[in-house]
């Protein structure tokens, strides 16, 4: 049966896209990615519609991702605040893509790339931020050894968990991500192949502290990794000076060369990385304004990451209801008991019913990881409400009000 003509180019249409997509990318650094250079495993798909080539299609099978949706409800720094002016972690995910899209274009990178990255590079981030995932990758090393971090989850989830297909500079770059630690200078590293991915993440379970090695493999990756850092360092101040953890005369970071507020560190540090960057195979940065970075990073972690607010009630009530969780989704999966949630609200859940060979595939240890890790912070506490009634939490009481 011929295909309706309306959902069909006709040849001059179709030179008219490809033309447009050629100017584009004849326009693009000697050094950017190229969409015909993206490697996919098995046979490498042809992208016959120009307005969806390999990063394009990478961008939009993240977005349409299940679990990509599940971060508007996921910690970023302050659980349990219901109020809408705290950066949740979707939000952040949107930082990190308009700050990368803009760096990548201006430098004449594969904007579509950097796109792809940034927006799937938390998506197997745990609920209750960093806290919880620290207890996570407690439990799963006692049980196997390993280690769990967010950033090989996050490839975990888009092409193990999810079933999709990605590119491989895009699963890199999610994967070498982590930006705790900051560089004068950010040179990609070899990865050829998803042996060579399979390889590092192998090392990240392996070894605690492997993340911080890893480099990305494409100058995308690498501007995606310093927006990590730009997205968060300034708009955590902003969230903590909102719940009143930073007065207003804190806010402001003191006589600091990147400046003082999240705009001004914004604007300074992205023209001083395109200063040292244009026309370079690197994304650089001049060594005061690496020392700034790292400045304010250790302030924000004297002054928020380690506040109460941050922290307050993590390790005395969420960290024993993940253990909870964690030996009973597990006994649960041994047993077969296909009434419990972690049959009925992943396993056989309509976002897996693609992905017929997930249970043989995996351990027992990792589908319990890949479900709690999945969890916003109030379905972690809805369902241990459910399984464990006489100990239920009160969540009103729980969650600081919008209005006090």
């Amino acid at each position: 049966m011929a295909k309706d003509p309306r959902f069909v180019y006709t040849p001059e249409e179709l030179a008219y896209l490809k033309e447009s997509r050629a100017l584009a990318e004849a326009g693009m650094s000697p050094y950017a990615s190229r969409h015909e250079d993206a490697i996919y495993e098995g046979s490498t798909p042809e992208f016959p519609d120009p307005l969806r080539p390999a990063y394009v299609r990478d961008v939009d099978r993240v977005l349409n991702n299940a679990f990509f949706n599940r971060c508007m409800d996921k910690t970023q720094v302050f659980p349990f605040y219901q109020n809408d002016d705290v950066t949740r972690r979707s939000y952040h995910l949107q930082i990190v893509s308009s700050l990368s899209r803009k760096i990548a274009g201006a430098l004449r990178l594969n904007t579509a790339l950097a796109e792809a990255i940034a927006l799937g590079h938390d998506i197997g981030h745990t609920p209750f931020g960093h806290g919880g995932e620290r207890m996570l990758s407690n439990l799963y090393h006692e049980h196997t050894g390993r280690y769990f971090n967010h950033n090989v989850h996050s490839v975990r989830v888009l092409r193990t968990v999810s079933n999709q297909s990605f590119s491989l500079q895009m699963l890199n770059g999610v994967l070498c991500h982590c930006g705790e630690k900051a560089f004068v200078r950010y040179e990609p590293s070899a990865c050829e192949s998803f042996d060579d991915l399979d390889a590092m993440m192998t090392r990240c379970y392996e070894n605690p502290g492997e993340s911080q090695n890893l480099r990305p493999c494409t100058l995308e990756g690498c501007v995606v990794r310093i927006c990590d850092i730009l997205a968060y360092l300034g708009k955590d101040r902003q969230d903590a000076l909102t719940l009143k953890v930073l007065g207003k005369e804190q806010y402001n970071l003191p006589n600091n060369v990147i400046g003082t507020n999240n705009s001004s560190i914004i604007a300074n540090v992205t023209t001083n990385l395109l200063k040292n960057s244009i026309g370079k195979p690197y994304i650089a940065m001049d060594p005061e304004v690496l020392e700034g970075l790292n400045q304010a990073k250790a302030l924000n972690s004297q002054q928020i990451y380690t506040s109460p607010e941050a922290h307050e009630k993590l390790d005395s009530l969420i960290a024993p209801m993940m253990q909870r969780l964690y030996e009973r989704f597990r006994e649960d999966l041994l047993a077969g008991d296909e009434s419990s949630p972690i049959f009925r609200h992943h396993v056989h859940a309509w976002v897996m019913e693609f992905n017929e060979g997930y249970v043989q595939n995996s351990s027992p240890d990792d589908i319990v990881v890949d479900y709690i890790a999945s969890m916003t912070d109030r379905y972690f506490i809805d369902v241990f409400n459910y399984l464990y009634p006489d100990e239920r939490v009160d969540v009103e009481s729980l969650y600081h009000p919008y209005i006090s």
